[in-house]
């Protein structure tokens, strides 16, 4: 049988998961489990980085799980784990720390991003943030990684790393490739739209979550900023407010832009909000429906992300053990009396 390519991604379960996610990833993973061999991640441990609530850290990541379902990961398809419950990933970084420069982590754009945004905890974690990333992709032998403009950067370090590995201690490591999805419509706030949408953002009314009631989304819809004028015409720059609920309006029904221009010329922008509004309604709630469903029974989540990560750890032990192997690390073989005697009767040899 024809072996597919392997893919990795992952997201941090910092907090809930919002449209722009669907959009940017979790629809694209769904198409991508029919022809590729699938590794997605709740990566809790590059959460840490910045400080979390641990009641609230493991609640964001069941419900994270549950998303991740709801939005059509297929746990049959794909291998569905929690970053933590498979230590090889913290094994293999130390390993490609000790072969990155301080320099590489120094550089990067996001650690200085970060560093800006919380100066009261820029920790070692936050600088080494792009080297566990590394050993995410590397430790499955992905050959593709699904990337953004903000993570290039990051997949570029772990492709240098894992030639330089292949340099000093032979073949070990595929170097992966960017996969770049198909081109998605970018979400902006609803209150400030020359942003991105953010779950981080601390205005709630400036972001819909994949799990908002229908009252939550006709309360956000309503002040959604919009712009000047009152023709309902598309342009970035100078409507962005308008432009981007025409992109939430084509997200949610499939109509184009120019479809949607024509849907409402002559309106004005409050019929296009009270559309947008139930279409949004309709569109979220089988996910939002099934994401309580699964909500209700943790056992489930729990025992499905346990079976997820026995099958990570059966690919990732694979690979630590050839890592270890190439360095020279002693293997670790189990300690029996023979063993034992011999190594013994080897000492008493030289003496």
């Amino acid at each position: 049988m024809e072996q597919r390519p392997v893919i990795l991604s992952g997201i941090q379960p910092s907090g809930r998961l919002t449209i722009g996610h669907y959009t940017g990833a979790l629809r694209n993973w769904v198409s991508l489990q029919q022809s590729h061999e699938c590794y997605f991640m709740i990566a809790d441990l590059h959460a840490i980085t910045v400080r979390q609530d641990p009641a609230e850290l493991r609640q964001r990541t069941l419900e994270t799980a549950a998303l991740f379902l709801a939005c059509g990961i297929d746990p049959q398809q794909s291998v569905l784990f929690v970053q933590s419950h498979v230590p090889e990933h913290t094994q293999l970084s130390w390993v490609l720390a000790c072969l990155t420069g301080m320099g590489e982590c120094s550089r990067m754009t996001q650690f200085k991003e970060k560093s800006a945004q919380h100066r009261h905890n820029v920790n070692v974690g936050l600088f080494a943030y792009p080297i566990l990333m590394a050993a995410d992709i590397l430790l499955y032998q992905a050959d593709l990684v699904p990337v953004g403009a903000d993570q290039k950067q990051h997949l570029e370090l772990t492709r240098n790393l894992a030639e330089r590995f292949n340099h000093y201690y032979g073949t070990t490591f595929r170097v992966p490739e960017p996969y770049i999805p198909p081109l998605g419509a970018k979400i902006m706030s609803l209150q400030e739209p020359r942003k991105k949408m953010s779950k981080s953002d601390p205005n709630e009314n400036a972001v819909l979550f994949l799990t908002d009631s229908p009252e939550a989304i006709r309360r956000k819809i309503r002040r959604a900023v919009t712009d000047s004028g009152r023709e309902v015409r598309y342009d970035e720059q100078n409507r962005p407010g308008l432009s981007n609920l025409m992109v939430l309006y084509h997200i949610a029904t499939g109509k184009s832009i120019a479809d949607i221009e024509q849907e409402f010329a002559g309106a004005g922008y409050a019929e296009l909000k009270a559309a947008l509004t139930e279409a949004l309604i309709e569109f979220l709630r089988p996910i939002r429906e099934e994401f309580e469903r699964l909500q209700r029974d943790s056992g489930y989540l729990l025992s499905l992300l346990a079976h997820g990560a026995e099958r990570a750890r059966a690919r990732a032990q694979q690979t630590l053990r050839l890592v270890y192997d190439r360095m020279g690390f002693l293997p670790q073989a189990p300690y029996v009396e023979g063993v034992r005697i011999a190594m013994e009767d080897s000492s008493h040899a030289d003496l």
